[in-house]
């Protein structure tokens, strides 16, 4: 095959992973996700697995529950283009930035959270599949783990089991923006070097 050229198998086998990635990071479960489209939680779980070929119509319902572009929920490649071509995903006032292609593994995403809005709510932890690590570039991050709630700053690092109940946003008056790292369950960011003195989060 041409170098030009996709692997279209390759791309197919990699969409499972991709759907289910998706979901994951967004928090949202089979269920809900069923009830958003209309697809059975039976044939989502397939879909996920690679047990079942992607159609045409499935993806179309999918790419509109996840309101991101048909191309870009495929992960489809760009023909001789190695760059990435950053789609901002808005949710609820928050921009997340994905800085990877890859389907499945690990997944790299850049947030910037708005300034806090008064609101009588309070936040909604979630459980999910998976592993994340997240680092502040600027402004203070609250983070809710479990029976933790503590404020992280500019430079700090915290990673943790999403099967943890977990929230993270913004307690002040000033933006923030963050990086954070998502993988299945067991796909940790390892830290090789640490400098002298530094305690572990």
């Amino acid at each position: 095959m041409s170098d030009d050229i996709p692997d279209l198998g390759g791309v197919l086998d990699a969409v499972g992973p991709r759907l289910k990635a998706l979901r994951q990071q967004r928090g949202a479960t089979l269920a809900q996700l069923s009830d958003a489209t209309g697809i059975s939680v039976s044939t989502l779980s397939r879909l996920e697995s690679g047990q079942r070929k992607p159609t045409l119509e499935l993806m179309l319902l999918l790419a509109r529950a996840h309101q991101l572009p048909l191309d870009e929920l495929v992960d489809a490649p760009a023909t001789g283009d190695p760059r990435v071509h950053l789609r901002p995903i808005e949710r609820f006032g928050t921009k997340i930035i994905p800085l990877t292609r890859r389907p499945g593994g690990i997944q790299a995403f850049k947030h910037v959270i708005p300034a806090r809005e008064p609101s009588p709510s309070e936040p909604q932890l979630q459980v999910h599949e998976g592993y994340e690590w997240l680092y502040v570039l600027s402004g203070r991050l609250r983070l809710l783990l479990g029976e933790h709630d503590v404020i992280l700053t500019a430079g700090e690092v915290a990673e943790f089991d999403t099967h943890v109940p977990h929230w993270f946003g913004n307690p002040g008056p000033e933006p923030v923006e963050i990086l954070s790292l998502f993988g299945p369950q067991g796909e940790r960011a390892h830290v090789r070097a640490r400098p002298a003195g530094d305690a572990a989060l």
